[in-house]
This record gives structure tokens, sequence and C-alpha cells, in this order.
């Protein structure tokens, strides 16, 4: 499921903030492997999978030159991560040789009543895909049983992990089903699809706490570490030493550039280590439920 194994350290080697995210969206393996609905990379039917050193190349142009990308982002500009990861993935298939994009974030209606929207609908060799995206951290119990998805929580407490699955496969990828969605899939002149998800994003376990990844959780998975601010100085003091910085938002993506724990490397710094910091209350924080 991880169609680009041998690039999987590029992210790193680029320099401009941008072009690592799109980087990291295309390299990162999958949250998980095992999904109540068939997962898809986006890319899966594209030439770079039979010819990654293309992709490498477009990559590393793009690190040279980041106009196109950075004129795309421009157009919707957001301060919402989901969106980010939307607009990279679209940018990124709309440059995939042997893709091509159909439609990006198309409204579905019945009676002027809006029933969703299609994240993505591609073609490639293997047909037409409606595709859901999702990008997401996920915090693991200190207490609890963490092969049970229900105890994997979003920051604000508002997501669960259970519950972003059952969304997925109940309403977000049936909705293409739906005979108002076959009304206007026809008029692009979409009979047969296939639908899928991909999700991307963090498994964040607890320290101190011995919690294991949830059920179906990839082997290759993103990973960092959550704590308590109570428990900072206790934490610092028991890991490696290194340099800590925050993350603002748009960068929780990819490799540093949460608080990530950075280590020197001849004249450069890099990431060593993710950290998300939480209330001493949390998840019991007042409003977050």
């Amino acid at each position: 499921m991880t169609v680009f194994p041998d690039l999987h350290a590029l992210p790193r080697q680029l320099r401009h903030p941008e072009v690592r995210d799109l980087a990291w969206v295309v390299l990162a393996p999958p949250m998980l492997a095992q999904t109540p609905w068939p997962q898809r990379h986006p890319l899966a039917g594209s030439d770079w999978v039979q010819a990654p050193h293309l992709l490498e190349h477009w990559l590393r142009q793009l690190d040279h030159d980041s106009s196109a990308l950075q004129h795309w982002l421009s157009l919707a500009r957001t301060r919402r991560l989901g969106l980010y990861y939307e607009r990279l993935w679209q940018f990124a298939v709309q440059h995939a040789p042997g893709v091509e994009l159909l439609a990006a974030n198309l409204p579905i209606r019945r009676a002027g009543h809006t029933l969703g929207e299609l994240d993505m609908l591609l073609r490639d060799r293997d047909g037409v895909h409606h595709l859901e995206l999702a990008i997401k951290l996920y915090l693991g119990p200190q207490d609890g049983n963490g092969q049970d998805t229900a105890q994997w929580l979003g920051p604000g407490c508002h997501d669960r992990l259970d519950r972003k699955l059952a969304h997925l496969a109940q309403h977000q990828l049936p909705i293409s089903a739906r005979a108002e969605s076959r009304e206007v899939l026809a008029a692009l002149d979409i009979q047969q699809f296939d639908a899928h998800l991909w999700l991307g994003g963090y498994l964040l376990y607890p320290w101190p706490g011995l919690a294991g990844p949830p059920d179906g959780a990839h082997p290759q998975h993103l990973r960092g570490r959550w704590l308590h601010q109570r428990d900072w100085p206790a934490f610092v003091s028991a890991n490696a030493p290194g340099r800590w910085q925050p993350l603002p938002r748009h960068a929780w993506l990819a490799p540093a550039q949460l608080l990530v724990r950075l280590v020197q490397n001849g004249d450069e710094w890099e990431e060593a280590q993710r950290l998300f910091l939480v209330a001493d209350l949390w998840p019991n924080v007042p409003g977050a439920g």
C-alpha cells in the first residue's frame, strides 16, 4: 500500500516547506492497513509507480522552482489542515502522468440541500475512482486498550478514530452511489466507478504509557508521543538531548519544518521526534466534549 517505498527519505532532503508537504502527502504510508472500506493510494494507477525516479525528479524540480505549487495553493488559501491536504493531493494528481483529475469537492444536492461532497474523482488505467481523503492526528489511551479504535481521540476530543472510520464507510463513501450522485456523475460521462478512502496522519502514543497500536494500524504508520504539560520536565530529562521547537498547524504534515525534537546532522538540524503537548485536564477539558 506504500507505492513509492524507495522515496521515503526524500521529504527530508527538500528545502521548500510546501514542496516538502507535497512530498510527504504523496510518499507517507497510510495510518491504517485494514479499514472498513477499501483504501487506495490516489496515485496507484499513475506512471510514476513504474518509474518512481520521475516522481523524484518532479519533486526536486518543484523544490528548485515552486511557483506553480505556490500559485495553486494561493487560489484557495485555508487555515484548515484537511483542506490544505486535499489541495496538495489535487496538485499531485493533476501533474501525475497517466492520471486525470475529473472533479474535486464535487457537491451532491437534493432539493437545494447539500448532501455532501465527493473529495476527488479521477481516472487512471484502472478506471474511474471516487476518493475520500482525510488527514488526522489521534492520541492513544494512557490506561485503556490501545487496540480499540474507540480509545484513540483527536486533539479536541470531538473526533475518535472509530467514529471517523464509521463516517467514511457509512456516509462519505456511499454517497457516490446515491441517485443524486449518479445524475451528477452522468453529466461528467461517468457510468462505472469505484469508491475508496485514503487516510493519512499520525498516531500519537502516550508518555508515560504502554498503549499498543489500534487494530488495523499500518506497520509503517507515522507515530509520535503525547503527554500532559505537567509531565514535560520528566519527559525532557528521560529523553536524548536535542532542541525542541513548536510547529505551526500547517507544518504538522512534513518532517520539521506539535513540538518536534531536532538533532544536529552536520551543519543542519533534522527532525528526530514528534510530540503533542496537551493540557493537564485533557481529555476532560471543559468545552471540549
